[in-house]
């Protein structure tokens, strides 16, 4: 936005710039009608007159020519001059703006994902479609289940053990939700269930867990008209959480079906910053936040070795765009979500009906 009002006040001086030029090329040459019209009726006959007649008649001649001369010149550059000027201002800009995303960001985060180490397949319970997390607060122990990309009810586990017991589902606590979620993209933050609403464009619901009541709503722009990915229909808004906090990730038809990061703010429930990003949403299944960090699984439309084939750091601490092509291990299949806890540095996820944690291998960005 301030890159556009910048843009906006230097086509406004090149304007007024070229208005007092022709304003002065105008002015001059209404001069230079007027002496002519007023010599034209001095008696010529006489030879000083005309002499003094023809030099003023020169000067003026001179004078329009260098005129137009310095008119034809000037545009270009004046151009050249607005067009540096306007790149050094949204340089300038672009610098405050990382500067102040490295603040938001607090820039933390110096290790970057090497690849997937192992599986552990938790439990098998649920269709096709659903999601399972905890919340990675410094004392959260719970496990939350839900099954299914449209339903109103959480199932919440004491902890991990009283989940991977066969009977689960008489030992885990109902939460009912007084308005339903849509896909598998939620997440559990502090306390809150955010998710998107059942029914609505793009409407993301901020639960209190604990005391059962919603606290608040925000729309997010440009979102839910496509899915966030192509593999992963029922989902058009995925939220994550990272180190950094929360975030948003959906596709937009304008990006070419191009994922868009979206930075929340959970308290205020506002978006902080939005990224277009070069990874596309075809053939992807799924994704994750990891250290200000896109990671975008993909796979084939039949299911098989789902793999990691773009990357996207926010503050650019990595290449923009990197394909590192890191294979999830040893299992055949599709996911319907990824979410990464950045308390135990593990992905959850929910694949066919099984619940499964994958351990991650990280290194030092360099």
């Amino acid at each position: 936005a301030t890159g556009f009002k910048a843009i906006v006040r230097e086509v406004k001086r090149l304007e007024k710039c070229n208005q007092d030029m022709l304003e002065y090329v105008d002015e001059f040459r209404e001069f230079s009608r007027m002496v002519l019209s007023r010599l034209t009726g001095l008696n010529t006959d006489k030879a000083e007159v005309k002499r003094e007649v023809e030099n003023l008649l020169m000067k003026i001649e001179h004078a329009q020519r260098d005129i137009d001369y310095f008119g034809s010149v000037m545009d270009s550059n004046t151009c050249i001059e607005v067009h540096e000027d306007l790149l050094k201002e949204q340089l300038l800009e672009e610098a405050e703006e990382q500067k102040r995303l490295k603040v938001m960001l607090n820039a933390s985060c110096d290790h970057m994902l090497e690849g997937i180490r192992s599986l552990k397949v938790v439990k098998k319970t649920g269709g096709k479609h659903g999601a399972w997390m905890k919340d990675p607060g410094k004392k959260h122990a719970k496990i939350y289940l839900l099954s299914g990309s449209v339903n109103n009810v959480i199932l919440e586990f004491a902890n991990i053990m009283t989940f991977m017991e066969n009977n689960q589902t008489l030992k885990a606590r109902r939460v009912p939700l007084p308005l339903p979620w849509e896909g598998t993209g939620h997440v559990i933050y502090q306390g809150f269930l955010f998710y998107h609403r059942h029914g609505s464009l793009n409407e993301i619901v901020k639960f209190n867990i604990q005391r059962r009541t919603v606290t608040d709503q925000m729309l997010l722009p440009g979102a839910g008209r496509i899915p966030a990915y192509q593999l992963s229909p029922q989902t058009k808004i995925d939220l994550a959480v990272d180190e950094q906090g929360l975030w948003a990730l959906h596709a937009e038809p304008e990006t070419g079906g191009n994922i868009v990061i979206t930075k929340i703010n959970p308290v205020a429930m506002a978006v902080e910053h939005s990224w277009d990003t070069p990874c596309s949403s075809k053939d992807a299944e799924a994704a994750f936040m990891a250290c200000n960090t896109l990671h975008v699984v993909y796979n084939s439309p039949s299911g098989g070795s789902s793999r990691i084939q773009c990357v996207y750091d926010v503050l650019g601490a990595l290449n923009a765009y990197i394909n590192p092509g890191l294979h999830f291990p040893k299992r055949q299949g599709s996911h319907s979500t990824v979410h990464y806890n950045p308390k135990e540095k593990q992905l959850f996820a929910w694949g066919d009906g099984s619940q499964i944690i994958y351990k991650l291998h990280t290194k030092q960005k360099v």
